[in-house]
């Protein structure tokens, strides 16, 4: 990390560990799932296809993350139970809970063409995602128990919903039909007037779906469906250390004591639960809310992409395509959500801006974290084509993890963004005398040895002299980053999805100089807190 007079903001930053014993699940949901079914046409109640893609989607989070042992899912959630000692991330829970959405977010876009190979994707998914410190064994058996039955309950009411609506009612006439109605007189009311035995339904529906990893001594080839141990079903294994299994009691012990890997990574069950109460098991969210009347800014930043650039042959020093596909889907980003006033990238990248007094999901760190960075996750993989349509993106797709600081004021908030621009210039300076000198046929600790010591001004004497190369002539987006705001109105340009002709403001990307006080003056709206 550069250092700079800027360095002193990093101590805005707050830690967010979670601390042994408590287990740690990662619970996400489908942020406007109901318009994303709708505009994709799932077929209700539910989407067979939908559900295996998000099936699909838990299986590479667990062939990935090897901390995740045990994962429970239905319509558009999944919970992702850590084992019990984990380290991941240090424990810290925003980087948990945004990488593991944001990876969940880049398979779910990947993978779609499988499941839906003549629908195009209208528009990205995104999921929210959120920390669930279980402080013990019991708590974590209450958390599944009330998600499980939760999807009995959803799934129930939706399927009565939705054959009602089948059968000519609206949609309000069909919740007047159901008002007040219990699980023996919904199950009355499917066989009576449609035929449909509920409990004959497929497990997948009434019981969700649990992946999980596979025992070392798990031998069993596995069919397309095989019946197996008290009931529950196993399917075929989605990944190569994975098994993907429904079962009508996930929290009972006779479950937990058939997967060895349970009872050693997480623990056991003393005995079986049959009701909880969610606002107990709701108690144990591991939630922040951001202090109000700061600047919130989201900094998200690429998972293991130097491997990732490697991989797909990404130009060093920098790749101008790859950078612009993160300058496009940070466009996107501040266009989807209107909290967002300025955001700055470089590299792989990106700090968002979040105006003053915004209420965006209730100042939840969780909440703008997941958001965020799922829509990106998701943008970043439907944009590749565009970028790159020579490349084919590799698995695993990109993924990025985030946090959300608090700035008190617009000068600390400006210092933040003078650090991470003096530290795209060091690093930049820095990795283009590097690779010119790999390129000239050094090898990497060679050039590391070589440059070691040396100040900016060597290293410009160094690329003038050996390479002919003047620094402050190479293009200003690999010097300086990219600054992504909201345009100023041009009463002069109308722009065809304004109404009655009016002028509509639109997102800019320039590569200029924010520290100084000239930008933010010919850009006086982007921080007032007035407009």
């Amino acid at each position: 990390m550069a250092n700079s007079k800027y360095e002193y903001v990093k101590s805005f930053e707050e830690e967010d560990e979670v601390m042994l014993p408590n287990l740690i699940v990662v619970r996400i949901e489908g942020l406007n799932f109901r318009r994303f079914s709708d505009v994709h046409k799932f077929e209700k109640p539910n989407d067979e296809k939908a559900l295996n893609l998000m099936n699909t989607c838990a299986a590479a989070i667990l062939e990935e993350y090897p901390d995740i042992v045990f994962s429970y899912g239905f319509r558009d959630e999944y919970s992702f139970v850590l084992k019990k000692k984990s380290a991941f991330y240090k424990r810290r829970a925003s980087k948990i809970l945004s990488v593991v959405v944001s990876l969940f977010s880049s398979v779910y876009v990947t993978k779609w063409k499988d499941y839906f190979p003549q629908m195009e994707l209208r528009f990205p998914p995104s999921f929210q995602s959120r920390i669930i410190t279980c402080a013990s064994m019991e708590v974590l058996q209450a958390y599944l128990t009330w998600r499980q039955t939760d999807c009995h309950v959803q799934n129930q009411c939706n399927t009565c919903l939705w054959m009602l609506i089948k059968c000519g009612k609206s949609e309000r006439e069909a919740q007047e039909v159901l008002k007040g109605t219990g699980k023996q007189e919904k199950n009355e009311l499917l066989f009576q007037q449609f035929g449909i035995n509920y409990k004959k339904l497929p497990p997948m529906f009434r019981q969700g779906s649990c992946v999980l990893r596979r025992a070392k001594r798990f031998k069993l080839e596995v069919e397309d469906i095989d019946k197996y141990k008290d009931g529950e079903t196993l399917v075929k294994s989605p990944g190569r250390n994975v098994i993907l299994v429904h079962s009508g009691n996930i929290a009972s012990r006779s479950f937990w004591s058939q997967h060895s890997c349970l009872l050693k990574e997480l623990g056991s069950f003393e005995e079986d639960i049959n009701k909880v109460k969610p606002e107990y098991v709701k108690s144990f969210e591991f939630e922040r809310k951001l202090l109000p009347s700061t600047w919130i800014v989201v900094r998200i930043d690429g998972r293991h992409f130097h491997g990732f650039s490697e991989e797909h042959e990404f130009e060093k020093p920098n790749d101008g395509q790859a950078l612009n596909l993160m300058n496009s889907c940070a466009v996107a980003v501040m266009e989807e959500f209107k909290d967002v006033v300025f955001s700055y990238g470089v590299s792989d990248e990106f700090s968002f801006v979040l105006k003053r007094d915004s209420q965006f999901h209730d100042r939840h760190a969780s909440g703008i974290v997941s958001a965020i960075v799922s829509f990106f996750s998701s943008m970043y993989v439907m944009k590749w084509k565009g970028f790159f349509s020579q490349k084919g993106l590799k698995n695993p797709p990109p993924s990025f993890d985030g946090r959300a600081v608090c700035y008190p004021s617009k000068e600390i908030l400006r210092d933040y963004l003078a650090w991470r621009q003096v530290d795209c210039h060091i690093n930049n300076q820095y990795n283009t005398c590097f690779w010119m000198l790999v390129k000239s046929g050094k090898s990497k600790s060679e050039a590391q040895d070589y440059l070691k010591g040396t100040r900016a001004q060597e290293k410009s004497e160094l690329l003038v002299q050996q390479f002919g190369i003047d620094y402050q002539t190479l293009p200003a987006m690999f010097r300086q980053g990219s600054s992504v705001f909201w345009g100023e109105e041009d009463p002069t340009e109308s722009y065809s999805d304004g109404p009655d002709g009016k002028s509509w403001k639109k997102v800019v990307v320039e590569h200029c100089n924010i520290i100084e006080q000239s930008f933010w003056e010919a850009h006086p709206n982007i921080l007032d807190e007035e407009h």
